[in-house]
C-alpha cells in the first residue's frame, strides 16, 4: 500500500478482518508515524489535545498484525510491468517492494497559490503533523497569522492560533466563508460568533504578493487592492488537490483522480486499486471520511478475494463543529427555481436553519447552532420519499413533526409517543 492515511488503513483492517492470511502486507508512508486522524489536528493546534491522542494506529499495531511499515519512506516510481514499486527514506535510503495487488492510498496535497513569496520561511499549508508542529512553534515567538481561505480547515487553522494568543486575519477570494457548506445567512452568522471570539475577515479578497521582512522571513501580505496586512505566518488553506502524481507517471488513467471503476480497481491495470481523496470515480473526488470508508469496506472485499461489493457512490453531507459551533448541510441546500425555502433565523440564540423542499420532497438542508436533527433530515432526503404532510412541522425536528403527523392520522397521544420513541 503507498500512502498510510485513514482512508488506506481503514481498508487494511477489513481486510485483516476477512481475510488475515491472505497477504503479505506492505506499507509505504512518507511521515515518519503509523496512522493517525487527520481531522483531530485542530484541536493539537488549539491545545486542546496532544498528538499521542489522535494516533489510530500505533507502529505496535503494523508489528502486531505482521505489516511490513516503512515509515519516512516515499514512494518514487510503480514498474507495473515487474510489478514492483520503489520508495526513498529522508536519508536516502532505497528500498523496493514486490506486489500482486497494489492499493493507491496517496491521498491529496494543499493547492498553494502561484503568488511571488510563496517560498518565503514562514509559508506553510496546513495538512499533516509537521505543518501543525510548525504553526504551534510560530505561535510562540510571532504574534500576526494570515490564513488564505475561508474553508472548514482554513476556519479551523485561524481559531486554533487564535486560542494560541496570535492576531489573526483570514483573507477569502469567496463573498462568504464555507461557501460549499453554507448559504449566506448561514455564513454570516458563524462568522459573527468566529468575530465575537477576536478573529478578523477579509472577504472577496485577492492576495497578491507575499512580502519578506529584514530577516528574510514572511513579514506582509499585499492584497491585488493594494491593502497590506502584517504577516509573520502565512497559512494556505485554500484548497486541496488528489495526489495522483504517481499514478500518473505509472501512466493511469486520472481525471482530477486516479479514475477507479465500481470494485475501486484502476480502470487501466486491475491490479491497482485506488481509495480515498486520490480516487476519482464516476467524476467524483471526495473528500470527507464516510465515503472514504465506504471505498474502503467495498475495496477490502475485492482484495478479500469475495468479489461481491459495489461502490455505486456517496450521498453526503456534512457535519461539523467549526471552532465549537455545530453546522449541518446536505443536499441542494441552495434552492432556487422550482424550490421552496423554510427558514428560521434566530440570531440572537446564534440558530440557523433552512429546509429546501421540492415537489413535495426535501432537497436539501443548512443549519446552523443547532443540529441536532441532521441525521434525520439526511435520512428523508436520501430515501427521497413525501414531506408533504409533516411540512408545517419539519422545521420544528423529528419528534414533534412526527408526533403532528401521527395525531393526524387519528392516533391518540400515547400512540403517537410510542410511534416517536
Amino acid at each position: 500500500m503507498v500512502g498510510n492515511g485513514m482512508a488506506g488503513v481503514k481498508t487494511l483492517e477489513e481486510l485483516l478482518k476477512h481475510a488475515p492470511e491472505r497477504y503479505d502486507i506492505t506499507v509505504f508512508g512518507a511521515e515518519p508515524h503509523g496512522n493517525y486522524n487527520r481531522i483531530m489536528l485542530s484541536p493539537v493546534l488549539a491545545g486542546e489535545m496532544s498528538l499521542p491522542d489522535i494516533m489510530l494506529n500505533d507502529l505496535a499495531w503494523y508489528r502486531r498484525h505482521g505489516l511490513m511499515l516503512h515509515a519516512g519512506h516515499t514512494v518514487t516510481a510503480i514498474d507495473r510491468v515487474r510489478r514492483r514499486v520503489r520508495a526513498e527514506g529522508k536519508d536516502g535510503e532505497v528500498v523496493e517492494a514486490a506486489y500482486d495487488r497494489l492499493l493507491l492510498a496517496t491521498g491529496s496535497t494543499p493547492f498553494m497559490l502561484p503568488v511571488p513569496g510563496r517560498d518565503l520561511p514562514g509559508v506553510i499549508a496546513y495538512r499533516d503533523i509537521a505543518d501543525t508542529e510548525a504553526m504551534i512553534a510560530a505561535a510562540r515567538r510571532h504574534r500576526h497569522a494570515v490564513v488564505i481561505g475561508a474553508g472548514l480547515l482554513g476556519l479551523e487553522a485561524a481559531n486554533g492560533l487564535a486560542l494560541r494568543g496570535m492576531d489573526v486575519t483570514v483573507v477569502h477570494i469567496g463573498g462568504w466563508i464555507m461557501e460549499r457548506q453554507l448559504d449566506l445567512p448561514a455564513a454570516r452568522l458563524l462568522q459573527a460568533t468566529l468575530e465575537s471570539r477576536g478573529l478578523k475577515f477579509r472577504l472577496g479578497a485577492h492576495t497578491g504578493e507575499l512580502l519578506a521582512g529584514a530577516d528574510g522571513r514572511v513579514a506582509r501580505l499585499r492584497l491585488k487592492d493594494g491593502g497590506e496586512l502584517p504577516a509573520d505566518l502565512v497559512v494556505m488553506a485554500a484548497g486541496i488537490r488528489p495526489n495522483t502524481a504517481l499514478a500518473e507517471a505509472a501512466r493511469l488513467r486520472c481525471e482530477r483522480g486516479v479514475v477507479v471503476s465500481d470494485t475501486l480497481q484502476t480502470v487501466t491495470d486491475p491490479r491497482i486499486y485506488a481509495v480515498g481523496e486520490c480516487a476519482s470515480h464516476r467524476g467524483v473526488a471526495y473528500g470527507l471520511v464516510a465515503p472514504l470508508f465506504e471505498q474502503a469496506r467495498v475495496c477490502a472485499n475485492h482484495l478479500a478475494g469475495f468479489g461481491i461489493g459495489c461502490y455505486q457512490g456517496s450521498v453526503t453531507s456534512t457535519k461539523l463543529k467549526v471552532t465549537g459551533v455545530d453546522v449541518f448541510s446536505a443536499g441542494d441546500f441552495m434552492g432556487g427555481e422550482g424550490c421552496e425555502e423554510v427558514v428560521l433565523h434566530d440570531r440572537a440564540g446564534g440558530v440557523y436553519k433552512k429546509l429546501v423542499l421540492k415537489n413535495g420532497r426535501l432537497a436539501g438542508a443548512v443549519m446552523v447552532g443547532d443540529t441536532a436533527d441532521g441525521a434525520w433530515y439526511f435520512r428523508l432526503l436520501r430515501e427521497g420519499g413525501s414531506v408533504a404532510a409533516m411540512r408545517d412541522h419539519l422545521l420544528f425536528g423529528q419528534q414533534f413533526a412526527e408526533s403532528q403527523r401521527a395525531a393526524a392520522g387519528g392516533l391518540d397521544r400515547a400512540a403517537a409517543e410510542a410511534l416517536c420513541a
